[in-house]
């Protein structure tokens, strides 16, 4: 935890740029709607049919107030290592290190580079990252978190029947938010963390 804590409150650095990825899903409903007469309201079937999942990736550069989302129709390892070469060949090709914060589901790692590329390749890519990893049960460390959780109040509360129109309003958020520069207000530190989460550190006698 404190390994994390220390990382946010590191100085602004855009060679070195503090990149929090995480990502969450949707299930894609798709709802059938009753013909109506002229004057009538609309009506909805009650029964819907389950059209798929859609999964997002988001890329949070949160003391820049910059995000970047990847939308996908799975979340496999390949899919991770996808983002993260999009995320240092596309996003921050010119950063000397980013450091990389994320949570430790099991295809968050490096060997995920190795399954979807060739040795080199992967080689490459992981020298690129700094690796810093939110302990288990504590992903809410992840400032990734805060904007998906903004994401989905804002933008995801209604359902989508596909996945087309489900990737086009996470685009169209994306867009907005980052033209506001929106950032993360982030005040918990390790000196907080030693206080207000005591019990789990170890007692010394």
């Amino acid at each position: 935890m404190e390994d994390v804590l220390d990382v946010y409150q590191r100085p602004y650095d855009p060679s070195r740029p503090v990149i929090c990825i995480d990502e969450t899903n949707k299930q894609l409903i798709l709802k059938k709607r009753i013909p109506c007469k002229p004057g009538e309201p609309e009506k909805v079937d009650s029964v819907y049919v389950r059209n798929g999942v859609a999964d997002i990736f988001m890329i949070s550069e949160p003391l820049a107030g910059k995000r970047e989302t990847v939308v996908k129709q799975t979340r496999t390892a390949i899919d991770f290592a996808e983002v993260l070469r999009y995320t240092a060949d596309e996003l921050y090709p010119k950063a000397e290190k980013i450091i990389l914060v994320t949570d430790n589901l099991n295809i968050h790692a490096p060997s995920a580079l190795y399954k979807a590329f060739s040795a080199e390749e992967a080689n490459r890519l992981t020298k690129r990252f700094e690796w810093h990893y939110t302990p288990k049960h504590g992903s809410w460390l992840d400032m990734a978190e805060i904007e998906i959780g903004v994401m989905s109040r804002q933008a995801l509360a209604k359902p989508f029947p596909d996945f087309e129109s489900f990737e086009k309003q996470v685009r169209n958020w994306t867009v907005n938010r980052n033209a506001r520069c929106v950032k993360t207000n982030w005040q918990f530190t390790t000196a907080d963390a030693r206080i207000k989460l005591a019990k789990l550190y170890p007692t010394i006698l």
